[in-house]
């Protein structure tokens, strides 16, 4: 869909009459493009999805853009077009969950893996595609946990939620950007906030910055006890309810122990050197990409994502997303 939008657009541009008006708009909404891959993000907790509404948004803008009537500013109109697309696109589709939403038990890390390939699997959001500034002041709102939770709020309850205190839009601006009315945005942003308080994650727990020294420190560690396969290592760097989950494999695991046992049964690394992670960055938590040695290439090779949530006592949740295609959208190499 992304291709085929941004061939429409491409086409549209071209065959239509040129004027400097059309020129200048592009070059005004271009700089908004970032911070509207996360907007969509939020509301859709897919990055494909993401991609192409933020595509659909600049199109409908662009044909558009001649209504524009500069009553409010060019970026609250592209956040306007872009809720509506992404109320659109949810229209009748599943939430996207992360294992622990499935409502399972925590599972046996010794039994076999079982996929769920009918499951649109929540997927995270690369820091290196996103704003710099939207990540550093608004990391909370961009973090794996508090997406999860967004996909328990209907549609419109999720917008109004993002608008209203991610966005900090008035509640009138909101109740004009859906179609809606004061009273009725006021209605859906309580009952919002009341179901984020049961799913969502708690005010108390606070990431540190992905780049703090405490943070970076954590990180480093965790990457040199996979490296050096270091079970016991590992076990140490996990608080005692550390969580453990992989999309697109349906168990969670819970428990240092829990954890390392799943790592010594399931992984293919079975030596010192078999695993190299980089560090990065991800829906603004520390994150590590893991490749694992080919050794009928000789290479080490994409393998998973790990998104990680810290805090001063260790590693208390790990999301190891198992697709190759995310490596790209870090800036990372395939191959090592």
């Amino acid at each position: 869909m992304s291709v085929m939008l941004r061939t429409l657009l491409h086409v549209t541009v071209l065959t239509a009459p040129p004027d400097g008006g059309s020129d200048a708009f592009l070059a005004d909404a271009e700089q908004y493009r970032r911070e509207l891959l996360a907007h969509c993000y939020r509301m859709t907790g897919s990055l494909h999805d993401a991609e192409d509404l933020v595509q659909e948004t600049f199109l409908r803008a662009w044909k558009s853009h001649h209504k524009f009537e500069g009553k409010a500013s060019v970026r609250t109109w592209l956040y306007k077009i872009a809720t509506n697309a992404c109320l659109t696109a949810l229209d009748g589709r599943q939430r996207r969950p992360l294992p622990t939403g499935l409502g399972a038990p925590s599972s046996d890390p010794t039994g076999e893996l079982q996929t769920r390939p009918e499951v649109p699997w929540l997927e995270p959001l690369p820091d290196e595609m996103t704003d710099p500034s939207t990540i550093v002041g608004s990391r909370e709102s961009v973090r794996l946990a508090f997406i999860a939770a967004l996909q328990h709020l209907p549609a419109r309850q999720r917008a109004v939620l993002i608008l209203r205190d991610v966005l900090q839009w008035r509640a009138a601006e909101v109740a004009e950007a859906i179609g809606s009315s004061t009273a009725a945005v006021n209605s859906l942003l309580q009952r919002a906030r009341a179901q984020l308080e049961e799913v969502g994650p708690s005010q108390d727990d606070q990431l540190p910055p992905p780049d703090s020294p405490e943070t970076q420190a954590l990180l480093q560690r965790y990457i040199t006890a996979f490296e050096a396969y270091d079970m016991e290592q590992l076990v140490e760097l996990f608080t005692s309810a550390a969580v453990w989950e992989m999309p697109p494999f349906t168990g969670w695991y819970q428990g240092p122990q829990q954890i390392v046992s799943l790592i010594k049964h399931n992984c293919p690394a079975e030596r010192p050197g078999d695993m190299r992670l980089v560090p990065t960055t991800v829906n603004g938590q520390p994150a590590a990409a893991m490749y694992m040695h080919n050794p009928q290439t000789g290479q080490h090779e994409a393998f998973q994502l790990h998104v990680l949530d810290v805090s001063a006592d260790g590693v208390f949740h790990v999301v190891a997303f198992l697709d190759a295609a995310l490596f790209a959208k870090c800036g990372l190499p395939i191959t090592l």
